[in-house]
């Protein structure tokens, strides 16, 4: 049986009593302190792991001034803090065993646009991408440019100084900041700007940290200039943390201390609030895709593209093109990037050239093509392609940005891992670095994936490697100490964009004794005690404190402590790498709508995978087998004591007993079980199973809520309540009706059922009268002409009028329908986690189905959520047991039937139809919007698809009362915003969940679009 588990990592006493005296202070932000909170940020796009005391998440600039206020009280000063944004840093920036300052959830507003003078002012947990959205309308944007730009925030820019595409024109961020509000440790602001000497000499006499820190920088970086000068190599990705050498302007008439805080990964201070320059949008964007038989030719025929005025010059090896073509994003880019017959693609080189002269940019775009056309079949060139619509462009950068997630997802534990990825070396000396960097990782039979910022030098190259295993985890650090000498004999540095973390001990070889010395004097006159970000960069002068390792805790470390057999078992856990893609922060985005509406971490696919990851470990620890309890409780009914046990965990002695297990529980309380992560995300962490197995067990300890078994048994009920639909809703109906439900049961604006019902509307209609035996007689000519309709219980108990009008149409388009009699489909007892009732009524129904398919009939179902429950759900709880029966949804049906019917002409002057395509169905089936739109065009209709992430219905979710809010906050994400400007009469959606909820809020009855159909085909 399941126990309570604890964890062996409390809270130190002094830290408690800091956040105590910090919430008596009057923060106003809140404070975490649970185990799963603090799990949720002791992971971020590193390979390393630290578990910080708590997390704390200010809402304004006082709230960060009372941290550092609080902080100096005698009591608390070896409390330590280390602030965070999007967590997306590769290399542990944000990771520590102090306390965490969370600047995303609150301290993410955009506070001033000003397009006239050409900057904008934002707080530093705004979003890179939400601030270019913003900033959009205006005709301007952020230029540094990151793969990560859906979830990293500014702050995090800032502290990194980061960069990525195209930093050759535009820069690093630091080129873009203008001024920085910063709190440093002691609670006092440091609102930078651009100081002359007097300026400097003035400020020094005030009073505060920020006094101090500002004579010391401008004093080491005015009397150290020509050491300077001297030993920063001319680089356009320049050495960061801290920026000794652009603090002063050329004659020195200037001193910015911004640049200081730039890339100081929060080791000086907490940035609050920056204000930005902004770049005028290009009118005209061209990309040219120039496609290599190798990628040593790749990256040898970039400076080609550079000496052709490019504006960049991305490239990708083969490894990360064939990760691509397996993941959903593929289908953006396949006609993008098409393959060259006879040829193998093994690399590519996007060059992109942007400006404001069209013209000139046509022209350049032309004489690259000439030069290429002369050149294929020449120095490893098979082709090139042209992208000139910017919803192309879009596409391209898009799969070129999930480069980094889609290493995670190559096969087996061995996986690409950044340690030594975005190296910097002279961009004439890449191809030869490059070369000796591969043989250095072949000579250890190591694979790796490459892509990166050729232009620029820059080049992420990440070997794959198991880091549960000791022997490779020494191997990384092995590999880390020959880049580091490699990057020195070509004339480079360690790092050339993402920050230094945990390579912080190469410092002193980069800068120097001397410079990294008054690196120290620059930390001590911030942070005398050390307790900003302590071990990041540097340590302050005259402190015995060491900087942090790359050999520091890792994951794996954690991670091999749980038996292979388990972590096999749940590799959709085990295998999320962090990249953080499930932070997305654009509203239209399907991946995780509990995330985006809680401001949560632990609501997120990586939050969910690593708090089961804890909980897999803590088991083990205790000698418990999570695979072998499954077995039992597939295998067996509970025991009369398991039973006993189980009211008693709940309701009795043991029901305030501690265990972490209830933590893991509330984070997958929150899931919508939308398996939207489970294309989403480029490792394909599929929340939804592992959330199932995870209750299926956590139920073996605890008992039930009858709520839960209403919904699992929902399909069983349905039916006998459908012979008498009306007496049913008429009990349902009356206020008192639904506050006994609400209070007793838990559920909240229950559906009524269909009145007609689905046999009453098809009355007398031969579709009703299904008979296997006659089917099996038909010759199978004859049988072509049938379709088997597969009923689900939402659409044919709740909304009969679609499956009614599916009927109709499939005889209006010459075929014969006929309605398979109900069988249960079982997702909701998967939801739900009851996986000993899901596999036997799976089964009951794969045998079913698997006897309509030797007819060779199609068969269809309409609610994409339940017919992709088929294949996915069903081959995951029976294997091979499944079988290879195959129901397909409407639009998978009529796709190929188009060629068979006569086209309409287009309808003049017809306002569109809306489609509000099922979140299930848009991710798991990425051209179904597309289809959608063909088939409606061959009708002669316009289709547009509204881009909507989830509507926050979910099955059963948005009817549970606690759930009620979260399901209200996500069906405002979206769907309500696009609803309120469209024609609600013309709006369709294919989900019955999605449909129920806008019923709901609305007031509106969307139809399905077989319905639209049926018109359509009715009038033409």
């Amino acid at each position: 049986m399941l126990p309570a588990l604890t964890y062996e990592h409390s809270i130190d006493p002094v830290v408690l009593s800091y956040l105590d005296a910090l919430e008596d202070a009057g923060f106003s932000g809140d404070i975490e302190r649970t185990y799963a909170s603090r799990l949720a940020v002791a992971t971020d796009n590193s390979i390393y792991q630290q578990l910080p005391q708590a997390v704390v998440f200010p809402k304004s600039v006082d709230d960060l001034i009372l941290v550092g206020k609080v902080g100096q009280q005698a009591e608390f000063l070896q409390v330590s803090f280390s602030p965070r944004g999007g967590g997306t840093g590769t290399n542990g920036q944000s990771l520590t065993p102090g306390v965490v300052v969370d600047l995303s959830r609150h301290m993410n507003q955009i506070l001033e646009i000003n397009p006239e003078e050409g900057w904008v002012r934002v707080q530093t947990g705004v979003v890179k991408d939400q601030l270019n959205d913003a900033l959009r309308p205006h005709g301007f944007f952020f230029s540094p440019d990151l793969s990560t730009s859906n979830r990293a925030t500014i702050g995090g820019m800032v502290n990194t100084d980061a960069s990525g595409q195209g930093s050759l024109q535009y820069g690093k961020t630091s080129d873009h900041v203008l001024a920085l509000k910063a709190v440093l440790v002691d609670g006092s602001v440091l609102d930078t700007e651009p100081m002359s000497e007097a300026d400097v000499a003035s400020f020094a006499t005030s009073s505060g940290q920020a006094a101090e820190a500002v004579a010391v920088t401008a004093r080491v970086c005015r009397e150290k200039r020509p050491q300077i000068l001297d030993k920063f190599p001319p680089l356009n990705r320049f050495l960061t943390g801290y920026d000794l050498k652009h603090a002063y302007n050329d004659d020195l008439s200037q001193f910015d201390p911004a640049r200081l805080l730039c890339g100081a990964e929060g080791s000086l201070a907490f940035i609050a609030e920056a204000k930005l320059n902004i770049t005028p949008i290009p009118k005209a964007r061209t990309l040219v895709n120039v496609k290599y038989d190798s990628f040593d030719a790749a990256l040898r025929n970039a400076p080609v593209m550079v000496e052709a005025k490019a504006l960049s010059v991305e490239t990708v090896d083969s490894k990360v093109l064939n990760l691509a073509r397996q993941d959903i994003v593929w289908h953006t880019v396949s006609d993008l990037l098409t393959d060259v017959p006879g040829k193998d693609m093994q690399g590519i080189n996007i060059v992109e050239f942007a400006g404001n002269d069209e013209a000139l940019i046509a022209e350049q775009v032309s004489q690259l093509c000439a030069r290429l056309e002369n050149l294929i079949g020449q120095q490893g060139i098979i082709g090139f392609q042209v992208c000139e619509e910017l919803d192309s462009i879009n596409k391209i950068y898009n799969m070129r940005k999930k480069a980094v997630g889609l290493l995670g997802a190559a096969k087996g534990w061995q996986k690409p891992i950044p340690f030594a990825e975005d190296t910097c070396v002279p961009p004439e000396n890449l191809a030869d670095f490059i070369v000796e960097f591969r043989q250095l990782l072949d000579e250890k039979q190591l694979h790796y994936g490459m892509f990166g910022h050729v232009d620029a030098g820059v080049l992420h190259v990440r070997p794959a490697l198991d880091m549960c295993d000791p022997d490779q985890e020494k191997m990384m650090k092995e590999i880390s100490d020959q880049v580091v000498a490699l990057v020195a004999k070509y004339g480079g540095l360690m790092w050339g964009e993402h920050g230094k973390g945990y390579r912080s001990e190469y410092g002193p070889a980069f800068f120097g004794d001397e410079l990294f010395t008054e690196l120290r004097r620059i930390k001590a006159a911030f942070d005398p005690q050390n307790r900003l970000n302590p071990g990041k960069i540097c340590t302050p002068l005259d402190s015995d404190a060491t900087l942090v390792k790359v050999d520091g805790v890792k994951r794996g470390n954690f991670d091999r402590q749980i038996p292979v057999q388990v972590r096999d078992s749940f590799k959709q856990a085990m295998e999320c790498n962090g990249n953080g893609l499930c932070f997305n922060y654009d509203t239209s985005s399907p991946m995780c709508p509990s995330m985006k509406v809680s401001a949560d971490r632990r609501h997120s696919p990586k939050g969910r995978a690593g708090l089961v990851r804890e909980w897999l470990r803590l088991l083990a620890a205790q000698g418990v087998d999570p695979v072998t309890i499954e077995r039992d409780l597939m295998e067996k009914s509970p025991t009369v004591k398991q039973i006993m046990d189980r009211f008693r965990n709940s309701f009795g002695r043991n029901r305030t007993q501690y265990d972490y297990s209830h933590e893991v529980m509330e984070a997958m309380n929150g899931c919508l079980a939308c398996k939207a992560c489970a294309s989403q995300c480029p490792i394909k962490v599929d929340v939804p199973s592992f959330r199932s197995r995870f209750l299926n067990i956590y139920y073996s300890r605890y008992q039930r809520p009858a709520k839960d078994y209403l919904v699992a048994y929902v399909e069983d009920y349905l039916p006998l309540m459908a012979k008498a639909p009306s007496l049913m809703n008429a009990v349902m109906r009356p206020r008192w009706s639904k506050s006994l439900t609400e209070k007793m049961l838990g559920y909240v604006d229950m559906p009524e059922l269909s009145v007609p019902t689905l046999m009453q509307g098809l009355d007398g209609h031969h579709a009703t009268r299904f008979d296997l035996q006659w089917l099996q007689a038909l010759s199978p000519e004859e049988r072509q002409q049938y379709v088997l309709i597969v009923q689900d219980p939402f659409t044919s108990y709740y909304d009969a009028e679609v499956v009614r009008d599916f009927v109709l149409l499939i005889e209006k388009l010459g075929r014969k329908p006929m309605l398979v009699p109900f069988k249960p489909n079982g997702k909701a007892q998967h939801v739900k986690g009851f996986l000993r009732q899901f596999a036997k009524t799976a089964k009951n129904t794969a045998d079913f189905l698997n006897q309509l398919s030797a007819l060779g009939i199609p068969m269809v179902g309409v609610d994409p959520a339940l017919v992709l429950c088929y294949r996915d759900e069903y081959q995951e709880i029976l294997g091979e047991q499944r079988g290879a029966f195959q129901v397909v949804t409407a639009h998978e049906w009529l796709t190929p039937l188009l060629k068979e019917l006569r086209a309409v002409d287009p309808r003049e002057n017809e306002e569109p139809w809306y489609l509000f395509a099922h979140c299930t169905e848009k991710t798991k089936m990425p051209n179904a919007e597309k289809e959608w739109g063909a088939i409606f065009s061959h009708f002669g209709a316009s289709l547009k698809a509204i881009s909507v992430g989830c509507c926050g219905m979910a099955g059963t979710f948005g009817h549970e009362k606690d759930k009620l809010e979260t399901s209200k906050g996500v069906y405002q994400l979206s769907w309500q915003p696009n609803l309120a400007t469209l024609d609600g009469e013309r709006c369709m959606a294919t989900g019955y969940s999605c449909r129920t909820q806008v019923k709901r809020f609305e007031h509106i009855r969307m139809k399905h679009p077989v319905q639209v159909l049926l018109r359509l085909v009715s009038t033409a």
